[in-house]
């Protein structure tokens, strides 16, 4: 119960803390902690199946890639009228491609942000988990299928925009993407988002399914023996990380304007694994708490040293892997626990010396 306590209490004072800081920041920075919050929400996803499922993804930049690509598409057509895209116009195109037409309909757009990313991973998923793929294999796989569709998009230049992507999203929806207030607006509409995200893993965690997810992740062989379907298991929660992850991608290319194929690739999706790692795997937290810390020394350390800065944060990587293996909330949580325990163990102690006995639970000591 007090355990309870303390967790609800840490989430309201970190979620309060974010809602209280753009009130101190300037139009900037809130820009990108508008985009760090989109992290966010891709860390915790990640941390569903990776903390508690024990996959590895190195894929997930394909969902976040996905669902940014499916609202950037309704957007590039919105921002140019009733002309094409500058891209097709470019590349020779003289009629709006088929696969472009449905996303005219922002309610289409904003579904596929969804479904797009969801239906993938339930496909790819399905059929690796039932190939019994998993560990180092699994994450190979899900990285070489990044590498392959990060080089599709990038040969379909006349779809895709090819290398530069779908660029200058200037109007969302009507408002315009770079207006103080809609930046701040979008800010707190992701802290809504992430919040939401958190509850509904949260969620799935404590509940029976997700008992029997960290079961398969323990013992896969045993939990089939009792009767259950690991490939189901695993299915249905990599896709709903999916589905999370897209919608970290839509929301991101509102605020950033603009999305391509490096955002797919395979740096960004290790990125994405150092932020769990970071902040601490398997405590949904630490997805936030790391994608925040290392969105903010990324940002920095590149202003700072934009020469060496992917050296330095290479190392900060390491040092943190060696000297804080549970990462940064992991390690709190270690030590809360060890305080907590040396205060019962000191209490029993003290107990023993007076002679007399505790309280059993439930009854009052006079």
């Amino acid at each position: 119960m007090r355990k309870s306590i303390t967790h609800w209490i840490v989430v309201a004072i970190l979620f309060g803390v974010l809602f209280i800081a753009p009130f101190f920041l300037n139009d900037f920075r809130i820009n990108l902690m508008g985009k760090f919050l989109t992290y966010a929400i891709v860390a915790v996803a990640l941390d569903l199946i990776w903390g508690y499922g024990g996959m590895l993804s190195l894929g997930q930049g394909l969902f976040f890639s996905l669902g940014a690509y499916a609202l950037a598409m309704h957007l590039k057509l919105q921002n140019s009228g009733t002309s094409l895209p500058d891209f097709m116009v470019w590349s020779g195109v003289e009629t709006l491609p088929a696969i472009w037409a449905p996303f005219a309909n922002p309610v289409f757009a904003l579904a596929m942000v969804v479904v797009v990313p969801t239906v993938f991973a339930f496909i790819i998923g399905y059929f690796i988990f039932r190939s019994r793929v998993q560990g180092v294999y699994f994450s190979i796989i899900s990285q070489a299928l990044t590498l392959i569709f990060s080089l599709l998009f990038i040969g379909q230049q006349p779809l895709t925009g090819g290398t530069n992507g779908l660029t200058d999203i200037q109007q969302v929806f009507g408002f315009t993407r770079a207006d103080p207030m809609f930046l701040r607006n979008m800010y707190f509409l992701s802290l809504v988002i992430l919040l939401l995200a958190y509850l509904a893993c949260w969620q799935v965690i404590h509940s029976r399914f997700g008992r029997l997810l960290i079961a398969t992740r323990d013992d896969e062989s045993r939990v089939r023996f009792l009767g259950f379907n690991p490939v189901i298991v695993k299915t249905l929660v990599f896709g709903f990380s999916a589905a999370l992850t897209g919608i970290a991608g839509a929301l991101y290319v509102i605020q950033d304007g603009i999305i391509s194929p490096a955002q797919m690739g395979v740096r960004p999706s290790i990125e994405m694994v150092i932020w769990t790692a970071v902040g601490g795997r398997g405590t949904l937290l630490g997805g936030i708490v790391g994608a925040l810390t290392v969105g903010w020394a990324k940002s920095l350390i590149s202003a700072d040293y934009p020469e060496i800065w992917e050296m330095i944060f290479g190392a900060l990587f390491l040092l943190s892997v060696l000297f804080l293996p549970r990462g940064i909330v992991g390690t709190v949580q270690h030590l809360f626990r060890q305080i907590v325990r040396s205060n019962e163990s000191d209490t029993r102690t003290k107990t023993a010396d007076d002679g007399s006995t505790p309280p059993a639970q439930g009854e009052v000591s006079v």
